[in-house]
């Protein structure tokens, strides 16, 4: 979650209404910031948790625990923010089992959706 926090506050510079004399030298650095530090180590993170998957089903075994509940969110942050697509298809299935289960639908409809997300 950090480096997906990280990426949020540096697209929100690079989008920042600034100064004139600012504008380019803060979206340099937000661009300079995301390309070398927070966009390898996320493709990092998500390459692990991507081979995590291929252990098993879920992250902590054959069946779903807390630990996948509590996993769920920084994967969808993911998928919205950090352009999780099906390079990793194991992390694609894993958001699919977690966005299909009765629970989480029922959870999407009391908190309104995915819009905290965006």
């Amino acid at each position: 979650m950090p480096l997906l926090l990280l990426k949020l506050i540096f697209d929100q510079i690079e989008r920042a209404p600034m100064p004139f004399i600012v504008r380019p030298i803060g979206g340099y650095i937000a661009r300079r910031a995301k390309s070398q530090l927070v966009e390898p180590e996320l493709a990092q993170h998500l390459d692990y948790l991507e081979s995590e998957l291929d252990k098993s089903m879920w992250f902590a075994g054959d069946t779903l625990t807390a630990a996948n509940i509590q996993m769920s969110y920084p994967i969808e942050a993911a998928a919205a923010r950090a352009d999780l697509n099906s390079s990793r298809p194991k992390l694609i299935a894993f958001l699919d089992r977690i966005r299909h289960r009765p629970a989480y639908e029922r959870a999407l409809k009391r908190g309104g959706g995915h819009e905290v997300l965006r």
